[in-house]
C-alpha cells in the first residue's frame, strides 16, 4: 500500500491519501471501457491529471460492470473541448464536458474547489475535489494507467465493510444539497451498504428540505429510481425516512390511508423491478404503468364505467388528468404518460386507440 503526500503551509510533507495498487484492489484492466481509457490517455499525454471517479470505481471494486465511466481531471472544460472534437460543453454554472463515442457519452468534469462549500463552481485540485463528494464510496479516484486507487476518505474499507458514510459533515451535507438524501437511500438499496441510525435520523429530520427542490430535478431522480431495478427497496426506504412524501405525495397519502393500497403499490414496484432487469431498454411508459395501475384501479367501479354514457375517449381524458395530478411533482413526457394510461384502460376493456406521433408534434408547437 502506498501513500500520497501533500505539503502544509511550511512545505512539510503531509499524508493525504492511501493508494491501493493492482494487487490490493484487484480491478481487472479489461473491465475498463476502452473509450474511457482513450480519454484518460489523451488527457495524460497532454500533461493533465485524469481519473475514473465515483460510482464506476465503486462498482469495479464490487466486481460489477459500471453503467457509466465518469472522468475527472485538472483540465478546464474549454481545454477538454479542444482536445476532443467529439465533445460539447454543457451546463451554465457547473460546466463540464460530454465526450461522445457513438451512442456512448462520457462525462468529463474538472476538479472543483471547496472555496464556496460543497456546491460551488470554482475549479480546484484533487485535494479539494474529494471533500465535495457526498459519500465515501463515491470519493475514490482510479488511475487505469498506473492501476492505482487514490482513497482520501477510507472509502475502500467502507465498501468492503458495507457501510455508507458521508464525506461532508452531517450538519451541512443535506442543507447544501437536499437530493443527497435520495442518493443515500439509493446507495443503501443498490450496494447493500448499511445506513447507520444516526444518518437515517438525520435524513428523516432533513426531509422537508426536499420541498423547494425543482420538479425537473425530482423527476430526474424518480426516473433513475424506476429505471434502476431497485425501485421497491428504494421506495420502501424513502417511506421509512419520510422522503417519498416529497417525491410522490399523492401515492404516499394513499398508502398512509390504506394498508391495502400500500401493499398493492409496493408489489407493483417489484413487478417494475423485474421489468427493469428483464427489459432494460423498455420505454418509460411501460414503467409508469406500474406506478399508476393500483391508483387507477381504486378510482371507480370500472365495470360500471364501461356501461356508463361516457365514451372511451372521455374516460381516457378524465383518467389521464387524474393520473397527471397523481404523479406530481414528477413531470414525465406526455407521450409516456399517455402510453401508461392507455395500457391500463385497455386492460380494463376500454378500447382507446393510441394517438399518432404527429398529433403530439402538433400539440407541442407553441
Amino acid at each position: 500500500m502506498l501513500v500520497r503526500y501533500s505539503t502544509d503551509e511550511k512545505g512539510r510533507p503531509v499524508k493525504k491519501a492511501v493508494v491501493y495498487t493492482k494487487s490490493e484492489h484487484k480491478i481487472k484492466p479489461d473491465s475498463i471501457d476502452r473509450d474511457a481509457l482513450l480519454i484518460i490517455d489523451c488527457l495524460k499525454r497532454n500533461g493533465f491529471e485524469s481519473y475514473i471517479v465515483g460510482g464506476a470505481v465503486r462498482d469495479l471494486l464490487g466486481g460489477r460492470t459500471p453503467k457509466d465511466f465518469d472522468i475527472v481531471t485538472d483540465a478546464t472544460p474549454s481545454r477538454i473541448k479542444k482536445l476532443f472534437r467529439n465533445s460539447r460543453i454543457i451546463g451554465k454554472r457547473f460546466r463540464l464536458v460530454h465526450v461522445f463515442f457513438g451512442p456512448k457519452i462520457f462525462e468529463v468534469s474538472t476538479f472543483r474547489s471547496i472555496v464556496d462549500g460543497s456546491v460551488g463552481n470554482a475549479f480546484g485540485t484533487i485535494d479539494e475535489d474529494f471533500q465535495r463528494r457526498d459519500f465515501t464510496l463515491n470519493a475514490l479516484y482510479y488511475d487505469p494507467v498506473k492501476q492505482h486507487i487514490i482513497d482520501y476518505v477510507g472509502g475502500v474499507e467502507d465498501i468492503r465493510k458495507g457501510i455508507l458514510k458521508p464525506v461532508i459533515p452531517l450538519e451541512r451535507i443535506f442543507i447544501e444539497d437536499p437530493v443527497r438524501m435520495l442518493r443515500a437511500i439509493k446507495y443503501g438499496a443498490t450496494t447493500g451498504c448499511k445506513i447507520s441510525r444516526k444518518l437515517k435520523k438525520k435524513i428523516r429530520e432533513s426531509a422537508p428540505l426536499l420541498s423547494p427542490v425543482s420538479p425537473s430535478r425530482l423527476t430526474e431522480e424518480l426516473l433513475k429510481i424506476i429505471n434502476g431495478g431497485h425501485a421497491h427497496d428504494i421506495v420502501s426506504s424513502a417511506l421509512e425516512t419520510d422522503l417519498y412524501m416529497y417525491l410522490q405525495p399523492a401515492a404516499t397519502n394513499l398508502m398512509l390511508e390504506s394498508k391495502k393500497f400500500e401493499k398493492a403499490y409496493l408489489e407493483s414496484l417489484k413487478r417494475l423491478d423485474e421489468l427493469a432487469v428483464r427489459s432494460p431498454e423498455s420505454r418509460t411508459g411501460e414503467r409508469l404503468y406500474f406506478l399508476l395501475k393500483d391508483f387507477v384501479e381504486q378510482l371507480t367501479d370500472w365495470n360500471l364505467e364501461m356501461k356508463s354514457a361516457l365514451s372511451p375517449s372521455e374516460l381516457y381524458r378524465q383518467t389521464w388528468t387524474v393520473c397527471r395530478n397523481f404523479v406530481l411533482p414528477m413531470n414525465p413526457q406526455r407521450t409516456e404518460l399517455d402510453f401508461a394510461v392507455r395500457k391500463i384502460l385497455s386492460e380494463k376493456g376500454i378500447p382507446v386507440k393510441p394517438r399518432r406521433q404527429k398529433q403530439y408534434q402538433r400539440q407541442s408547437r407553441p
